[in-house]
């Protein structure tokens, strides 16, 4: 079936709904008008239960805005019939009157005044009020959002195009709301132009019936059901509609729509509902009627005893389901083999151990994404370094903080963290007021050293408002292991690892490892140059440029760090972007002076070369190093020394005995597109 003629349907409608406004409707044209604004209203309402975040009604404000334009246009055309056709404006408005007036034209009008203030007071101002806290609340916290999503893009949690999503869910949640406050002033004046609408058709009605000659008493009777039904038929819609602007602005995110949320929220709590029904008889004491209170406390007490008793069953299931492992009884029998000891020598490579107060972080089974991240984790590192991370082994320590988290390397404690479940980390933003400050426990990120927060689930909307960047428990600690890999990279390679790399690389050009791997290069040799790479940050992926370039020189150069040093030349590109920002490089010159005073303490031996200067020199150098990156770090994150090609590596080895994190590259480590900005000069 063809249903392009949809595409236009909207524009046809709002065309037909300004017309209405101009061409007088027959009374069987404005029936079917009314009812259909009633099913419109209707249809908006049920489906603002069904949906589980506001972003699903985008078109919502839109939507208010046609809505209420229709009401206005059929306001119109029904005052206009009610006044020419003597009170009759179709059977839809004289039944509605008759059925809520019922003879009595004072009880209609009261009716019709109290559901129009409803609307009015208590529902329109308490949506208008919603949309306009979260139009400011979401523009306030954009930033943060934004950092967030850049935290949780750093960690690996995300790619790049998840990020993308998230960013642009962040602004059209904005705009929405934004257009939410706006729109929601079209349900208010609606409520206010229908009271002024029920007064001219009555003013108006009472006028024209009484020039025409009528009875006083009956023109009363006929324009006061008229005007009765005519706004009822018409506030009836707009309270529908009223409702859902309060639903959509209202909807937080969930997983379920809001009549799944009721159910299981509500049915979650069973001793509450045992509760309620007990002390509901208490009522009878003070006069209440005594059926009804009985009918509705057994109720209370059928469904909680159900539930308690659902619950129950649930959990002797879960306890029948679960499998106990059965423990070796005797430690002697079971060490009599021999391969059970050589067990006892393997180490992992990385491992992390937690306090039991964080094994809901880890374990799947109680929501905990925490191998989902260590994977993601892994795909970006490869993608990043150009190496696998071998397996992460978890396990929980008795030995531990409950809050505590350990990172092993070999066996081996790298670091420790402490970790809060139901708090967030909080990074303060660069310039924070005192009056935006938000209180919580002090502490340092674990990853980088900074000063930060952690902030309870209650506070982190207002940390949100005051610029906060808040990083769940979760991504505290994979951030925390991203930074440990990385540091450490060089030592979690190893041959057998750099022997699958080379495997990987023969299936797109075997040539090149069958006439480099082990003709003349062994390894154990490519396995050093790589640890060199991996230990100062320089990614290994393009491991076709590194071969090619040991096969050139490796035949005459026995030394791996000149060997290294030439492999860093061929990835002068992948070293530029790894250290440069917007094609700029900001770096600390080192004096020439010190370059030749290194030239000259070089002394050679039978496997390379290393540097012997006297301790007054290196105590000079190692001083103005100190000055030059404390001054640099005012202004950058990452300070670096920019050396001449001769020196870098003997320099570099001189600065790890006292800043083993900085970052030393020489001139030939740079691709000549580079702007290089000097920001200091290290000389004595």
């Amino acid at each position: 079936m063809n249903l392009k003629f949809l595409n236009n349907g909207v524009a046809i409608f709002v065309l037909v709904i300004l017309a209405l406004l101009i061409v007088p409707l027959s009374p069987a044209v404005l029936d079917f008008m009314l009812i259909l604004n009633l099913m419109i209203s209707l249809v908006i309402l049920l489906m603002t239960m069904y949906i589980k975040e506001s972003l699903e009604m985008s078109i919502y404000p839109s939507l208010l805005l046609v809505t209420t334009l229709f009401r206005l246009s059929l306001n119109v055309s029904s005052t206009r019939s009610i006044l020419i056709n003597d009170g009759y404006a179709g059977e839809v408005i004289e039944t509605f009157g008759n059925f809520v007036v019922r003879g009595n034209v004072v009880v209609g009008l009261v009716i019709f005044l109290i559901i129009v203030l409803v609307q009015f007071i208590v529902i329109t101002k308490g949506a208008e009020r919603v949309a306009e806290v979260s139009a400011r609340f979401t523009l306030d916290a954009m930033p943060g959002k934004q950092m967030a999503i850049d935290a949780d893009l750093s960690s690996g949690l995300i790619d790049e195009k998840q990020a993308q999503e998230r960013r642009l869910k962040i602004q059209r949640e904005a705009d929405f709301f934004g257009a939410m406050d706006g729109a929601s002033k079209f349900v208010k004046g609606d409520a206010i132009i229908s009271i002024i609408v029920t007064l001219i058709n009555l003013i108006g009605g009472f006028i024209v019936g009484i020039i025409k000659g009528g009875d006083f008493a009956a023109v009363v009777n006929t324009y006061s059901i008229a005007t009765v039904g005519d706004g009822l038929m018409s506030q009836l819609p707009a309270l529908l509609i009223s409702v859902a602007t309060g639903m959509v602005v209202t909807r937080s995110a969930s997983e379920s729509n809001l009549n799944t949320d009721v159910i299981q929220q509500f049915t979650s709590q069973p001793t509450v509902l045992i509760i309620a029904g007990a002390a509901l008889p208490s009522l009878i004491l003070i006069g209440f009627p005594i059926p009804q209170v009985l009918l509705l406390s057994a109720m209370l007490l059928a469904l909680g005893l159900l539930l308690l008793r659902k619950n129950r069953a649930v959990l002797a299931t879960a306890l029948e389901g679960t499998q106990v492992v059965e423990e070796v009884t005797s430690e002697v029998s079971y060490y009599r083999n021999l391969d059970n000891v050589y067990g006892l020598l393997n180490v992992d490579a990385i491992g992390v151990e937690v306090g039991y107060s964080l094994l809901p972080l880890v374990d799947e089974k109680s929501g905990g994404n925490f191998l989902d991240r260590i994977v993601m984790l892994r795909k970006q590192f490869a993608d990043e370094m150009g190496m696998v991370l071998p397996p992460i082994r978890l396990k929980d320590s008795a030995t531990l903080n409950p809050n505590q988290y350990e990172v092993l390397l070999r066996g081996e404690s790298i670091a420790v963290g402490e970790i809060l479940v139901d708090h967030y980390l909080g990074l303060a933003p660069e310039e924070l007021d005192e009056a935006d400050d938000v209180d919580g426990i002090e502490t340092t990120e674990p990853a980088f050293g900074l000063p930060a927060k952690w902030i309870s689930e209650d506070k982190k909307i207002k940390a949100e408002i005051a610029g906060y960047t808040l990083i769940d428990a979760t991504s505290v600690i994979i951030t925390h292991i991203s930074e440990l890999m990385r540091r450490h990279a060089y030592e979690l390679l190893s041959r057998q690892e750099v022997k699958r790399m080379l495997d990987n690389l023969k299936q797109n050009n075997d040539s090149i490892v069958d006439d480099t791997i082990p003709a003349v290069v062994s390894l154990g040799e490519l396995q050093r140059v790589l640890q060199n790479l991996l230990r100062e940050g320089i990614p290994i992926r393009d491991m076709e440029i590194i071969l090619e370039t040991l096969s050139d020189y490796a035949q005459t150069i026995k030394d791996p760090d000149m060997l290294t040093e030439y492999v860093r030349q061929a990835l002068k590109r992948t070293i530029t972007r790894r250290f440069s920002s917007a094609g700029q490089l900001k770096v600390i010159n080192l004096d020439s002076a010190i370059e030749e005073l290194i030239v000259k303490g070089l002394k050679k031996h039978d496997t390379g070369s290393y540097l012997s200067l006297d301790a007054a020199v290196i105590q000079k150098i190692i001083t103005s190093s100190t000055e030059q990156i404390d001054k640099m770090k005012r202004l950058v994150q990452e300070p670096i020394i920019l050396t001449s090609p001769v020196v870098r590596v003997y320099f570099k080895k001189l600065m790890d005995q006292f800043f083993p994190d900085i970052t030393v590259l020489s001139f030939n480590d740079l691709d000549s597109n580079i702007q290089i900005q000097s920001l200091g000069i290290i000389k004595i």
